[in-house]
């Protein structure tokens, strides 16, 4: 109804899922690193949990986009409403195999052998349960059964169980102690930040081809404090917001409008205090007979807002469309200056990538970013990622893929390429960072004349992912099983001694103390508390331990890769 009014191509603020909406926040980016490393570090059992419109479907729909249907084989069940047996079946149905009758344990053999069968071939396979809050306790237990489907190495199926919060009091209880143990990766999704619910909203405001400055800057502080952060309120709250402004006639939304519809759309619940407990979300289709009734139950006769609210109800009946809109009023300006700068700043930003063949291609921008840093890389046209990291290795580097949240990418203070994923548009650009001049990161290929880009900028155009270049001076490679011994469990004792973390002498055995030490140092760095050594871990140890690493604020043109 209002498109046309603000000028969009589309709904920006539609509550269903669309992917050329997709925000990561640093939330859902977390989620998502969380998510990737226990797949492909073969995990076991990795559980998401959040609260409803908190943004699970969207950490679930980056994950599968990020997966290679050629490397992993993925089953995903969205009713999880099941008998044992149900599941199972539908699981198989999922990688494409007929249960037919079969009885439980025949199911059961049944997956083990295509299992078994996909391991050979070398793919990793993966069960992602979606709203596993339902699940009865004794199927959470046949799916713990499927758990132990593995060889003497390997883990043969890899399961994530996303769900509500219930989902977490369901694992505590004493009967599925056995499933809780296995957790390896666990990560509870919260709310966004107030920074993090600005830049959502303008960012579906710029995909559905919006201007800048369409919510002022109180309205966007009333969203970001009736929303608590969470995407499906926003959403809600942004799209009747613009539908109000409409009827007002107004070309910005202010925070009356807001208010208008946040109180039939989120209905306070007293608690005993009197305090707010928690905001129910209404339905679509009771929040239309909410709205058409609405000027009678909280304006009194006569008020400026009735008129509005009178208009609206005209709209939603007919259907209709203003075919004209008066001037703003006065006092009607524009977000602050900061924000509308920056809105332009990405706009731009985005419109230079896409303009700007080189940030396409990975070949080019691998190219010069070892050029840049004197690593010497021959690299040829049309290289693929995992060709990058033969290329890395035969140089004697480590070529790490990272995903996750933009502070722990800066806390590396490593060079990297990082990935830029632009609405509607199919493939990814790059943009190699090569150093910082200030507090600014040096770049290229160059989309907006400096070669420099704000770490505001930064995060908000980087898609969560990033290629790290890096030297294993010690050659540990990775570590984590206890009781490991020998020259490698060494040199790790000694990095942890030198970042402050290993009061003893190295004794070249992976014990109980040394697992204790890395989990302390991953505690104190924000990573992910396994005990497992790998890229993450020993690219800190190096920055920590002084070895001549080189880092971001040291480059200036030429250096040598470490």
């Amino acid at each position: 109804m209002y498109l046309k009014h603000f000028g969009f191509s589309r709904k920006p603020f539609a509550v269903t899922p669309n992917p050329a909406f997709i925000f990561l926040s640093e939330t859902h980016r977390e989620a998502f690193a969380h998510l990737l490393y226990g797949i492909q570090n073969h995990a076991g059992f990795i559980v998401l949990t959040g609260e409803v419109g908190t943004g699970k479907t969207t950490v679930l729909r980056t994950l599968l986009n990020q997966l290679d249907d050629e490397r992993y084989k993925i089953a995903l069940i969205f009713n999880p409403a099941l008998s044992a047996i149900e599941l199972l079946r539908n699981i198989l149905r999922e990688f494409g195999l007929d249960p037919g009758h079969r009885s439980l344990d025949d199911l059961h053999q049944q997956l083990n052998r295509y299992l078994l069968a996909q391991n050979r071939e070398g793919h990793t396979v993966v069960l992602i349960v979606d709203e596993a809050q339902n699940l009865a306790p004794d199927v959470l237990e046949q799916v713990r059964l499927l758990s132990n489907l593995e060889t003497e190495t390997d883990k043969l199926i890899q399961i994530v169980l996303v769900g509500q919060p219930e989902l977490d009091r369901m694992l505590a209880c004493d009967e599925l102690r056995q499933l809780r143990q296995r957790v390896t990766v666990r990560y509870s999704l919260t709310r966004m930040s107030n920074e993090d619910t600005r830049r959502y909203i303008e960012h579906r405001i710029a995909v559905a081809g919006g201007r800048q400055g369409l919510f002022s800057l109180p309205a966007l502080k009333y969203i970001q404090k009736k929303s608590g952060g969470i995407p499906r309120l926003i959403n809600i709250l942004c799209d009747r917001g613009l539908l109000a402004a409409y009827a007002d006639n107004a070309l910005r939304v202010e925070e009356k409008h807001i208010r208008l519809v946040e109180k039939e759309l989120l209905r306070t619940e007293p608690s005993g205090r009197g305090r707010r407990r928690s905001l129910l979300l209404l339905g679509g289709a009771v929040f239309a007979v909410l709205l058409l009734a609405v000027g009678s139950v909280f304006l009194h006769p006569g008020g400026k807002l009735i008129q509005v609210l009178s208009r609206v109800n005209q709209i939603m009946e007919s259907g209709g469309l203003a075919t004209s809109a008066s001037e703003p009023q006065d006092g009607h300006q524009r977000v602050s200056n900061d924000t509308a700068n920056r809105f332009a700043r990405l706009r731009a930003l985005r419109r230079g990538l896409v303009k700007n063949p080189a940030s396409q291609d990975l070949a080019g921008v691998f190219r010069r970013f070892s050029d840049a840093l004197a690593l010497k890389l021959g690299v040829p046209a049309g290289v693929t990622p995992a060709q990058l990291d033969k290329i890395c290795r035969d140089a004697g580097l480590e070529l790490t893929f990272f995903n996750g949240t933009s502070a722990r990418l800066l806390a590396f203070g490593r060079p990297f390429i990082m990935e830029i994923l632009l609405p509607g548009e199919p493939t990814p650009r790059y943009l190699a960072v090569l150093g910082r001049q200030g507090e600014d990161l040096r770049v290229w290929p160059d989309s907006v004349g400096s070669g420099l880009l704000t770490v505001d900028d930064f995060r908000g155009l980087w898609s969560g992912r990033a290629f790290i270049v890096w030297r294993d001076f010690e050659q540990i490679d990775s570590l984590g099983q206890v009781g490991h011994r020998g020259a490698k469990v060494v040199r790790l004792q000694k990095l942890l001694q030198r970042a402050g973390f290993w009061g003893g002498d190295p004794s070249g055995v992976y014990d109980e103390a040394t697992l204790e030490a890395v989990t302390r140092f991953q505690a104190h760095e924000g990573l992910i508390q396994d005990g497992r050594v790998g890229p993450q871990t020993l690219m800190l140890l190096y920055l920590r331990g002084g070895y001549p690493v080189l880092q971001l604020d040291a480059i200036k043109e030429k250096g040598q890769a470490s």
